[in-house]
């Protein structure tokens, strides 16, 4: 990487500040960042790294008070970041161009024009890749599946029969595309496996995280909305639908034929149950177990998840029983005492004043 602060600044649209003739030779973050390097600061967490960081330059969000280092003001600076990165920084080796020799090709396979097939991969008969397509060493592709164009698949991928991906999708090594839906009929204590005769769709720009796992529906198809973005070790089981854009973070589990709307964010561990709706742009936050339908905008927490603001209360409320223990300790101590007091002096405690008949004026 040879550039200067101006050219970055040019491919990011950034406005700098300090010299904008000085060169770039590397990309890394605040803390490990070198003379010579760009870093980038978009968590105001990491505030206090920017007096400390010997980065030459650093993408910021508004001007910082650092005149020891050339900033670049950017409306964003973890994208304005990618972007170095992607345009700048080291280049994974794609295979070669063309079908490697041990590759298994079945009858009436369509291959669209400058795929790169790496060694050992298997494509089932009927089966058609789009142009452009990446396929690394050992990944599988099933009967009559169709992969569209521009898509980089990982070794180690499962994609079985009849399975539909679309354009520029990227499927992280481990993922099973496909896998039987989890339905049994339980008869005199015995589980007699239901059918899984659907298939998976995945739409445009949707990319899948290494060890995920999407059942093929039972019948019908289970989809994954265009330019979704799923995590590592995400379970999404048969006939479930997500929108458009939606975020799937690591180890998240959705039950069958539960429909996520478009920019629904499920965050991590979370848990949904099936047969649920869960609105456009709702937010599910970590651990969270979803048991009941999610209106739209909804930002709900805890397990059975609800309002984030009423789980808080109540979270606060669970944190303070210690001293609200001993409050109603110390209470019930004076009440008794009060109540001997009032013995000792051979009254009672006084009837609560009604104003009714007979009553003292």
């Amino acid at each position: 990487m040879r550039v200067t602060v101006r050219e970055v600044a040019q491919l990011v649209g950034g406005t700098v500040i300090g010299d904008e003739h000085q060169p770039l030779s590397g990309i890394n973050s605040l803390t490990e960042a070198k003379p010579g390097d760009i870093s980038f600061l978009a968590n105001p967490k990491y505030d206090t790294y920017l007096s400390e960081t010997k980065a030459t330059a650093v993408l910021v969000a508004s001007a910082q008070k650092a005149p020891n280092i050339i900033q670049v003001v950017v409306s964003n600076p973890d994208f304005a970041f990618a972007r170095v990165v992607a345009t700048y920084g080291p280049k994974a080796v794609p295979p070669p161009v063309g079908i490697h020799p041990t590759a298994i090709i079945g009858d009436r396979v369509r291959l669209g024009a400058n795929l790169a097939i790496g060694a050992y991969v298997v494509i089932a008969d009927n089966a058609a890749i789009g142009d452009n397509t990446i396929i690394y060493p050992h990944v599988y592709i099933g009967h009559e599946t169709q992969i569209g164009t521009d898509c980089m698949i990982y070794p180690q991928v499962s994609v079985r029969e009849r399975c539909l991906i679309g354009n520029r999708v990227i499927i992280h090594s481990g993922v099973v595309i496909g896998s039987d839906g989890f339905g049994y009929a339980s008869v005199e204590g015995v589980h007699h496996k239901i059918p899984q005769v659907g298939i998976v769709v995945i739409e445009d720009d949707v990319e899948i995280g290494a060890n995920t796992c999407l059942d093929r529906a039972r019948f019908g198809k289970t989809r994954i909305g265009k330019g979704t973005k799923i995590d590592n070790l995400v379970q999404i089981a048969h006939n479930v639908e997500t929108g458009h854009h939606c975020i799937i973070v690591a180890q998240v589990g959705v039950a069958g034929s539960t429909k996520l709307g478009n920019y629904v964010i499920l965050s991590g561990q979370a848990g949904i149950s099936g047969h649920l709706t869960i609105g456009d742009h709702a937010i599910v936050t970590g651990k969270a177990g979803v048991s009941k339908n999610i209106p739209p905008r909804a930002v709900v927490r805890g397990s059975p998840a609800q309002e984030i603001k009423a789980c808080q209360s109540q979270e606060v409320a669970v944190r303070r029983l210690p001293q609200t223990q001993q409050t109603v300790k110390e209470l019930l101590l004076r009440v008794a005492e009060l109540e001997r007091r009032i013995a000792a002096l051979g009254g009672a405690p006084a009837p609560a004043s009604g104003g009714g008949e007979g009553s003292t004026p």
